[in-house]
């Protein structure tokens, strides 16, 4: 088994969201936090030991582009009782697509935490270092969020998360 950290200055993070008038984006680096894996020398993830992970974003790097969305979307967060987004590993499994894995995983989000799960891929690079990318879909108002109005812009509930996580071996 190998412990990996996060390379915050490495991995994204973008939240794509629907309004009435535009689309929204958020996006940012900063993600921190470490994995535990087998990994196979073909370069797949292996049953040796249940892989672990923990992840988590500062809420205050996300990030629109327009001052005025991202005051209502950190009030709307709670931002100063709720600093981070954080995301725990609970199982990860192969898929029938080499390199693809299914994840499962506890998402915690203002304070609520919901059981999440979808694909992602893993791939090794020269350097011994992995690279995750993946994408998920949430409700907002799963997390006890309703959705931000800010004048006559009205924004839609459902929004779609992307990831791509670079992490080093530790040591």
């Amino acid at each position: 088994m190998t412990r990996y950290i996060i390379r915050p200055e490495r991995s994204r993070l973008c939240i794509d969201a629907r309004s009435s008038l535009h689309p929204i984006r958020s996006e940012t680096d900063g993600l921190e936090g470490w994995l535990e894996l087998a990994m196979a020398p073909q370069g797949w993830v292996t049953d040796e030991v249940t892989p672990k992970a923990h992840v988590e974003l500062p809420v205050d790097r996300l990030r629109s582009g327009n001052a005025l969305e991202d005051r209502e979307l950190r009030r709307r967060i709670d931002a100063r009782r709720f600093p981070t987004i954080g995301g725990d590993l609970t199982a990860l499994n192969e898929t029938e697509t080499a390199g693809r894995y299914r994840v499962v995983g506890d998402v915690t989000f203002r304070g609520v935490t919901r059981r999440c799960e979808d694909e992602m891929t893993i791939t090794v690079g020269g350097d011994g270092c992995l690279r995750l990318e993946g994408r998920s879909s949430f409700d907002i108002r799963d997390f006890g969020m309703e959705p931000p109005r800010i004048l006559m812009l009205r924004v839609e509930p459902e929004v779609t998360v992307t990831v791509d996580i670079a992490a080093s071996p530790q040591g």
